[in-house]
């Protein structure tokens, strides 16, 4: 019977370290290995996912640019920023990539929710966003994610007015995931303007901080962490 993810908060760890205990723990588990839900911080760095393109690295200085096999373009970690890895096996858990993600962005709209703040989404781009003219507005957007007509296009993302407040980037192999989220809490933002976020040009680039949350660390970790593990469990 398959159950929540056991939540570790892990605090500062290195990325590579981190990056192979994941996979090591994913090659080697079995049916009966119990999910599990890491939470952790890292030194600034870069990370490019796997279809990454070096156009989007504009001027990375000295902060060091790692490749990593997670989906997605290039982002960035650094001090304050909460990161979660999810490793669950996702047959067990009876659910889908699509249905992850979904509750992935939930899980962060509702920690989002408790500090006042109101997390989107936005078509076409994971992760989520708040309005930088009124972050704790609840009016819908205008480019909220719409159905879908059959045989349409992938919709072209529309970040008018918004921010990221939140990075998704995942990888499942046999079934299982690692890779995760990462929520931006009160962080030195200038590293973003040196990269094009999530492969953006542009992309404006927010934490709780600067949109007046004096949230600490440890109190959104909690958070997170409490609201992955409600949502992601089976």
């Amino acid at each position: 019977m398959a159950s929540a993810p056991e939540l570790r908060i892990l605090g500062r760890t290195d990325y590579a370290a981190t990056v192979q205990a994941m996979q090591r723990l994913t090659e080697e588990r079995d049916a009966n290995t119990p999910d599990q839900l890491w939470i952790c911080e890292h030194a600034a760095l870069y990370t490019q996912g796997q279809a990454g393109k070096t156009s989007h690295i504009l001027n990375p200085g000295d902060i060091p640019v790692v490749a990593t096999n997670r989906g997605g373009q290039v982002t960035y970690h650094g001090p304050g920023q909460v990161v979660a890895y999810p490793l669950l096996d996702l047959r067990r858990a009876g659910y889908y990539v699509k249905e992850y993600v979904h509750r992935i962005e939930e899980a962060v709209i509702r920690t989002l929710a408790a500090f006042g703040v109101t997390g989107h989404r936005v078509a076409g781009a994971p992760g989520i966003y708040v309005r930088l003219d009124d972050p704790f507005s609840h009016a819908r957007l205008a480019q909220r994610p719409q159905q879908r007509q059959a045989g349409s296009g992938a919709p072209v993302p529309d970040f008018s007015g918004l921010g990221k407040i939140a990075a998704l980037g995942i990888k499942v192999s046999r079934h299982c995931t690692y890779h995760g989220v990462a929520l931006n809490v009160a962080m030195d933002l200038q590293p973003f303007a040196r990269i094009n976020p999530c492969g953006y040009a542009g992309l404006a680039t927010v934490d709780l901080s600067t949109i007046g949350v004096p949230a600490t660390w440890d109190e959104v970790a909690q958070r997170l962490g409490q609201q992955l593990a409600a949502r992601l469990a089976p």
